[in-house]
């Protein structure tokens, strides 16, 4: 388990809650940016391992996967939580006949009664279906041997999720039928029109071949 934090206090227990004495994590690991808030100590708190470096979510990963000694890596966002009966789902997905060509990602929930919520739900699940896109905040599971053969992370300051898949490819990707919910609040301050307008602006830039650390400037 993976988690790339910075300044995560008020998302990081709530993360790892659903993570406490689970049968299936062997080992967690907060690779934190420079955080100036308790996320360190909380993480410590929750029996992660902490491995500290230079900010950026692709870094972070990176150097977060380069320590795990796990033969299967699960990746999640810090404002990200797991729901009851994902280890179940994760369980049958690692049973499955070449479960280690695969990598798996969860169906999407925001935090957030509004029909706004639900209409960008339904966005997110149409992405997955028909461009095989799911981000890093839908979590991602993926065997050592495939993240290393695909090369993994790579360490750059936006897009690193939709590069992995990219590498990854439809066909060895795979949805596992549990919950992950994530905070809404960047959607409440940016916008549920302005904000994931932003993002669709920004991946079009990644696949017209604009650099990520040009994009990073934009996306803020």
């Amino acid at each position: 388990m993976v988690i790339p934090t910075l300044d995560a206090a008020d998302d990081l227990p709530q993360a790892l809650e659903p993570l406490a004495g689970s049968r299936l994590v062997s080992e967690i690991i907060v690779s934190d940016g420079g955080s100036r808030d308790d996320t360190i100590a909380i993480a410590r708190a929750g029996g992660a391992r902490v491995v500290n470096g230079r900010p950026g979510r692709g870094t972070q990963l990176a150097a977060g996967a380069a320590v795990a000694s796990s033969e299967w890596l699960l990746f999640l966002h810090a404002d990200c939580r797991l729901m009851p009966g994902w280890e179940d789902a994760v369980a049958t997905f690692l049973a499955a006949p070449a479960a280690a060509e695969r990598a798996g990602y969860f169906a999407f929930a925001l935090d957030d009664p509004s029909a706004a919520a639900r209409r960008l739900e339904r966005i997110v699940a149409w992405r997955c279906r028909a461009l095989a896109l799911p981000y890093g905040d839908q979590g991602l599971l993926i065997a050592r041997g495939l993240y290393d053969a695909v090369g993994g992370f790579v360490p750059i300051p936006l897009m690193e999720d939709v590069d992995l898949v990219r590498r990854l490819g439809r066909r060895r990707l795979m949805p596992i039928p549990a919950l992950i919910v994530a905070s809404a609040r960047r959607y409440r301050g940016g916008g549920y029109l302005h904000r994931p307008l932003r993002n669709l602006f920004c991946l079009s830039l990644y696949f017209a071949g604009v650099p990520p650390w040009r994009i990073a400037r934009l996306y803020g």
